[in-house]
């Protein structure tokens, strides 16, 4: 990950810009600092904790707590998505797709790189309309779909000469 100074304007694109105006929040230099972790790396994610230890190393103090609500708040306004990292039993945050369609992604559980699995979308998107079609007929609304797959990437994968062979099931 790049090293900003914590006075460094960042470029925030035109998408994001739109959904924070639409969410009322301001460009403040902790909201400008937190889109510029995620913006520097588009398919990683950060726990809270790496958060604040980023946003400290490039010399921004920032309260555990603003940063917490900054977080929830980006993701509710559909810039960051929340996702839950059950073997650390956190939270984990990420850049939300901003494309129109539904793409499902791909997160690598060892180093929780996301990727955004495009040739997917169709296909997701259809079956996305039927399950909001399914929710207005009993009455409910719908407001957003996650469709996430989990696994060991590429590049995590151990090699197979080298790494251990795995354990048969039974």
């Amino acid at each position: 990950m790049s090293v900003r100074s914590a006075k460094e304007s960042v470029a925030v694109p035109p998408e994001i810009q739109s959904r924070l105006e639409a969410a009322g929040l301001r460009r403040t230099l902790a909201t400008r600092a937190v889109l510029g972790l995620f913006l520097a790396n588009p398919q990683g994610t950060l726990s809270h904790a790496q958060a604040l230890a980023s946003l400290t190393a490039r010399g921004l103090g920032v309260n555990r707590v603003t940063l917490y609500r900054l977080l929830d708040r980006l993701a509710a306004c559909g810039v960051l998505q929340r996702h839950a990292d059950d073997g650390a039993r956190t939270w984990r945050f990420g850049l939300a797709d901003t494309g129109d369609g539904l793409a499902p992604r791909f997160e690598c559980d060892a180093c929780h790189r996301q990727f955004r699995l495009t040739e997917g979308s169709a296909p997701t998107q259809a079956v996305a309309s039927d399950l909001f079609r399914t929710l207005a007929g009993l009455g409910h609304q719908g407001l957003r779909l996650d469709v996430a797959i989990h696994g060991t990437c590429a590049s995590c994968v151990p090699d197979a000469a080298t790494g251990p062979e795995p354990e048969p099931q039974p």
